[in-house]
């Protein structure tokens, strides 16, 4: 077994890298000759851990397949002091790939023991804004405009390890530690794009909130609410999203909402429509308790659909009740609406409460009210 240590000096400078890369914190990365542990080597871990003002790189290489149960007993002693693993699909290959080697080996793991990121699964949430040809390591380090000496992928280093264990040679070691030691390395600088799920997930402060009036392509008018707020953490880059009617950018340290206010008139329906007559004339619905004086012949059982009484004024768009009462413009709206008051505008909790409910369905989570 070769063991290879190397100190960098420690210039990162994003303040969320900082603060989820800490002592107590370790990156690792496996380089193995398949996917599966039981027709497959591990030849190769590496780590990345922090110490003073320095960033340590440490790889574990097992010349030979027999020792990959040394770099890996190697390895479980070097987790002892951390508290957090991070690793880029750790959670989906790597750490279930060691505990079984471990389990083959009858080598003590303590995977349990640890909390974990893996930034794949963190950017999954965000692939919506992202809009990446796949999501990838090395896809997500060209968007962070990160540049490797590497060009092989883990596949093609197969190869170069059993060539390596019959005839090693300085450049075939280098292929195969260049690739890890990058891999490592790198991970530590994706940690920056998780910014922008801090934002999503409400790490940001609100500036300020006006109505722009707009005139659209098509030639319509109408007027926008625009919500600027100030990230907790910067970003790499500006992105912006649209979906549905909700438009988002986030800049390197503002973020902005753009919102449509319906002017005009909304239905709000009720739940109860058994209990109701519909008036066709009035276009309304009525209790059964105090329709029995409207003559037969102008009302109706009513229907879900017409179940509902008018209200006309300025309106905002949200994906789930999270502002009452809800209007729509007809029974089966995915999108429903509230009146826009002075009391909703003026409230900090209620702005939050709004903002972050679309912040949340536009990655695609479940609201709880």
């Amino acid at each position: 077994m070769k063991t290879f240590h190397e100190e960098i000096p420690d210039l990162c400078q994003d303040a969320l890298t900082d603060q989820l890369f800490d002592e107590y914190s370790i990156f690792f990365d496996i380089e193995t000759t398949g996917f599966s542990p039981a027709n497959s080597t591990l030849y190769m871990i590496g780590c990345a851990r922090r110490k003073s003002n320095r960033i340590c790189i440490e790889q574990f290489f097992a010349e030979k397949p027999e020792e990959e149960a040394e770099i890996l007993a190697t390895f479980f002693q070097m987790l002892s002091p951390y508290t957090t693993i991070i690793t880029f699909n750790g959670v989906g290959f790597d750490i279930p790939y060691l505990k079984a080697k471990a389990d083959h080996y009858k080598i003590p793991e303590h995977f349990r023991d640890f909390e974990y990121l893996d930034i794949f699964k963190s950017v999954s949430s965000i692939k919506f804004l992202l809009k990446l040809e796949n999501y990838k390591q090395k896809t997500i380090e060209s968007f962070l405009g990160l540049k490797r000496e590497d060009e092989k992928t883990g596949g093609d280093l197969i190869h170069v390890y059993f060539t390596h264990v019959k005839h090693p040679t300085e450049e075939t070691m280098h292929l195969l530690r260049i690739h890890n030691y990058e891999d490592v390395l790198h991970m530590i600088d994706l940690l920056s794009v998780l910014s922008y799920l801090e934002i999503l997930n409400g790490q940001y402060t609100i500036l300020s909130h006006r109505i722009d009036h707009y005139h659209a392509y098509d030639g319509t008018e109408g007027e926008e609410w625009i919500i600027t707020m100030q990230n907790n953490y910067p970003v790499p880059r500006q992105l912006s999203c649209k979906q549905d009617c909700f438009y988002l950018m986030i800049g390197k340290n503002r973020t902005s909402l753009r919102i449509p206010v319906y002017e005009g008139e909304l239905h709000y329906f009720y739940s109860n429509y058994r209990d109701y007559y519909y008036l066709k004339k009035e276009d309304m619905a009525i209790h059964k308790s105090v329709a029995s004086f409207v003559d037969k012949e102008y009302r109706e059982n009513a229907k879900a659909s017409n179940c509902y009484t008018r209200k006309s004024g300025k309106f905002l768009p949200q994906y789930n009740n999270v502002m009452q009462p809800e209007f729509r413009k007809e029974y089966k709206d995915k999108i429903s609406y509230f009146e826009m008051t002075d009391d909703f505008c003026t409230s900090d909790i209620m702005l939050r409460r709004y903002i972050d409910h679309i912040l949340k369905n536009m990655m695609g989570k479940k609201i709880i009210i």
